[in-house]
């Protein structure tokens, strides 16, 4: 095999048409014969290239809307044939193939076709079956084809043609075709996913996960790991699809964490202008307010220490007077649908601080699926998209909540429900007041929590600790009376949690005893 190979001729056939004659141009000025297709070829025509049409090359029209016009042996044998192979050479001469030495092909946009929202058929008409085909074939030929699947692809392609007399270095040409096995398999998995959710398959028999990347990160979550961020095509709001306006490069850390406190503040809704702190995947304060800055007060009352290096998410514009308030402490990145200008100007004097913007917020309701990797598998499940409503709680204790305490409990279970199990969560006045996360005993989440409200208390120089007369939410059953009475003792009037223990009469009757009330949920939100 030859270390380097010449462009002689390019097949062209693109969906997204920028850059294309350009690219043409700088590709017949190193006298590379064009060969294209039904678009692609008339918008080279009219820039006044000469084009070979596939129909000229295979001696068959293009038919049935577009659906057949490259699946011939003058394309594939022209793309598959090795140059190195006397037999092949023999098979291609008999049979008039011409190789093929460089392919540009974009593929239908099936993804944005699906994002969009269009109907079943318009989906099922930007599924590309040729271009897949070329590109896969293509790529098996690798070392003596440049199969290019994007702008950048072939501006890489023309600049070592610019520089090498219109050659091309096998091994150039081999990381591209590793580069299009990978695309066509991530548009495959997008197919395949939309397929099965229209048929309301769980459990396909087979499931395919792609992406694109989006960043090369310095590390993972540790310096010794390598990492890199993909975007999958999901088009919903958060840190995926956020404009970064200024600060340093995200991290692994700051991208999971930004993700975690973005998720949230969706829960949260847009009734009230809503603050979330995040550290290390948790929340540490999270607040609602008459507006964003007094939203921001509360969130940080909570838990100061922890918000030190954190992540703030809002639900709404970002305003200077918030920003000024934020800067007051390092934070490493805020997060929020829009900011004005002042906001703006206020963080530019804080160059290295993270500033995104979503332009929208997350659908808490909205399904779609999580993945998490085991070894040698995946487990893949459907988001937790479980919402309650005042309606849907069950009260079971002597003492009901009042309409104060309702709201308040509701709030405490949107919050626990995005911290790591085991959680208790203390609320009052819409806003955290003590959260204590992740530990393998619930009981030790509510001391957590209670000491971590206590040290708040010390920090602002309060008199007593804000969980007196908050409520309390556990993300899962109370397996014994004991998590309850921690929560009773730091001050907890009334528990939302979500029963279905066989202890739960026990459960019951100690909150009647400490005169408190408790509604069960009937759902769960353990988060590993």
């Amino acid at each position: 095999m030859s270390e380097r190979f010449t462009i002689r001729r390019a097949l062209l056939s693109v969906s997204d048409k920028e850059g294309l004659v350009e690219y043409a141009q700088r590709l017949a000025s190193h006298g590379v014969e064009l060969v294209s297709t039904g678009g692609t070829s008339r918008t080279l025509k009219d820039a006044g290239l000469d084009v070979l049409d596939v129909a000229d090359l295979t001696g068959f029209p293009e038919m049935m809307d577009g659906r057949v016009k490259t699946l011939h042996p003058a394309v594939h044998g022209g793309l598959l044939f090795r140059r190195d192979l006397e037999s092949h050479q023999k098979d291609a001469e008999r049979h008039g193939i011409q190789p093929i030495d460089l392919v540009y092909i974009n593929l239908y946009p099936f993804e944005a076709t699906v994002a969009s929202g269009a109907d079943f058929d318009d989906c099922i008409e930007n599924i590309d079956i040729g271009g897949p085909a070329m590109l896969r074939a293509a790529a098996k030929n690798g070392h003596s084809v440049a199969v290019c699947t994007d702008a950048d692809d072939v501006a890489a392609v023309l600049a070592e043609m610019d520089d090498n007399d219109g050659s091309v270095a096998s091994e150039h040409s081999r990381k591209l075709a590793a580069k299009t096995y990978a695309r066509t398999a991530a548009y495959d998995a997008a197919i395949s996913g939309w397929y099965a959710e229209q048929l309301d398959e769980t459990a396909p028999d087979w499931v395919g996960f792609g992406g694109g990347l989006a960043q090369s990160l310095r590390y993972g979550e540790n310096p010794h790991q390598s990492a890199a961020f993909y975007r999958s095509g999901d088009k919903r709001p958060g840190v995926a699809n956020a404009r970064q306006v200024q600060g340093k490069e995200l991290s692994y850390n700051n991208i999971n964490d930004t993700d975690a406190a973005y998720e949230l503040i969706g829960e949260l809704g847009e009734d009230a202008p809503a603050v979330a702190i995040i550290k290390h995947a948790n929340p540490c304060g999270v607040a609602l307010g008459e507006s964003p800055i007094e939203a921001y007060r509360e969130a940080l009352s909570c838990d100061p220490t922890s918000a030190f290096g954190g992540i703030v998410a809002l639900n709404r514009m970002l305003d200077s007077e918030t920003a000024e308030e934020i800067t007051k402490i390092f934070t490493e990145v805020v997060i929020a649908p829009g900011a004005d200008e002042g906001a703006l100007a206020v963080f530019e004097k804080k160059k290295n601080l993270r500033l995104l913007l979503a332009n929208g917020l997350p659908d808490p309701a909205a399904k779609g699926r999580t993945v998490k990797t085991v070894a040698g598998g995946l487990l893949v499940q459907d988001r937790d998209f479980g919402r309650l409503t005042k309606d849907e709680l069950r009260v079971v204790t002597e003492k009901e909540p009042d309409e104060s305490q309702l709201e308040d409990l509701l709030f405490a279970w949107r919050v626990a429900k995005h911290v790591k199990s085991n959680t208790i969560v203390y609320a009052k006045d819409r806003a955290t007041v003590g959260i204590g996360a992740g530990q393998m005993s619930r009981i030790d989440s509510a001391r957590i929590a209670a000491r971590k409200a206590e040290d708040a208390a010390e920090a602002a120089g309060w008199d007593t600790a804000r969980t007196k007369g908050c409520v309390a939410a556990s993300d899962a059953f109370f397996p014994f009376p004991d998590g309850l009475l921690q929560a009773a003792s730091a001050g907890a009037t009334a528990v939302i949690q979500p029963g279905g223990s066989i202890r739960d009469d026990e459960v019951i009757a100690a909150a009647n005893e400490a005169g408190i009330a408790m509604v069960f949920t009937g759902m769960r939100h353990f988060r590993h």
